[in-house]
């Protein structure tokens, strides 16, 4: 019997794109033969997730995973190729390990995350063999990692795992986050996040080239009315300043009662927890299929 080399075995899994072990037990039934090897892996039917590579991936679900104590979470979209198995539990499910890993590991990109540890394996091996078993290619499109330093997340999920968000939230007394009323009102602006799709958290936090472009809009139709140039200059600020209070999540209404604001309502909740420190830092907001 021919002596398998891990290298023979690596290069049979770049080959084929097949999980390490059937690579190794391919190589033994093959006696070291890389070409028998192949046709080996065809038969059993593993070789089959590297036809599927090229195939369309428009469909899937968006993981959103927070650590225990709060302070660590992911944000991942997993893609594949019908809504079928976009729903699949076994799918979200994986989704959401996958979610976890970005989590622990803080992978740089996609292929960092294909190398890390996940079940006595690799995310490379998990998602071949997942590939494998539910019959439809995959692909990690995206994920994004968030710390709270000072607070705690929170993240909700909306429409069957399309669209999904983590907030961040600071404060200055640890058991706030361990306080009903602040955890009702932590899943209630994630939630508003998910709805409302703002822009920021914060108004200091809106990017200078989006408030450069709503002013230049606002100047123009301020142009077009035909006043003097100091009354266009105040339309305009008008204007912007609605658009911070409709597009900044903190100066936003509150979704479940229009009648006070964000920032109101965090004030609110801070005096009840008798912690007046409470902010709403930032988000992460996933739709699915967006750039």
């Amino acid at each position: 019997m021919a002596q398998i080399s891990a290298a023979l075995v690596k290069q049979l899994r770049e080959m084929t794109d097949s999980p390490m072990m059937e690579c190794k037990k391919a190589l033994v039934e093959a006696d070291g033969d890389i070409e028998k090897a192949v046709d080996v892996l065809r038969k059993m039917g593993v070789a089959k997730a590297v036809k599927r590579a090229g195939r369309d991936t428009n469909e899937g679900t968006i993981a959103a995973y927070v650590s225990e104590d709060g302070k660590t979470g992911a944000l991942l979209e997993l893609t594949c190729e019908t809504d079928f198995v976009g729903t699949n539990p076994k799918f979200t499910s994986f989704a959401n390990k996958l979610a976890q890993c970005v989590a622990q590991h803080d992978p740089s990109d996609v292929e960092a995350l294909k190398a890390c540890p996940l079940d006595n394996s690799t995310v490379a091996d998990e998602l071949t063999e997942m590939i494998h078993v539910i019959g439809e290619n995959m692909k990690v499109a995206r994920f994004q990692r968030v710390v709270a330093e000072d607070g705690c997340l929170s993240s909700y999920i909306h429409l069957g795992g399309k669209l999904a968000d983590i907030c961040q939230f600071s404060f200055d007394k640890p058991q706030t986050a361990e306080s009903e009323e602040f955890k009702t009102f932590a899943h209630d602006v994630a939630m508003q996040v998910a709805a409302s799709a703002p822009v920021s958290a914060r108004r200091e936090d809106v990017p200078a080239d989006v408030i450069a472009h709503e002013k230049s809009i606002y100047m123009a139709q301020a142009a077009a009315s035909g006043k003097p140039e100091f009354i266009q200059e105040k339309m305009a600020e008008g204007k912007l300043e609605k658009y911070f209070k409709e597009s900044v999540l903190s100066e936003q209404e509150f979704i479940k009662d229009s009648s006070v604001t964000v920032i109101e309502l965090a004030k609110k909740v801070g005096k009840s927890v008798g912690d007046d420190s409470i902010k709403i830092v930032s988000f992460v907001r996933y739709a699915f299929g967006e750039e």
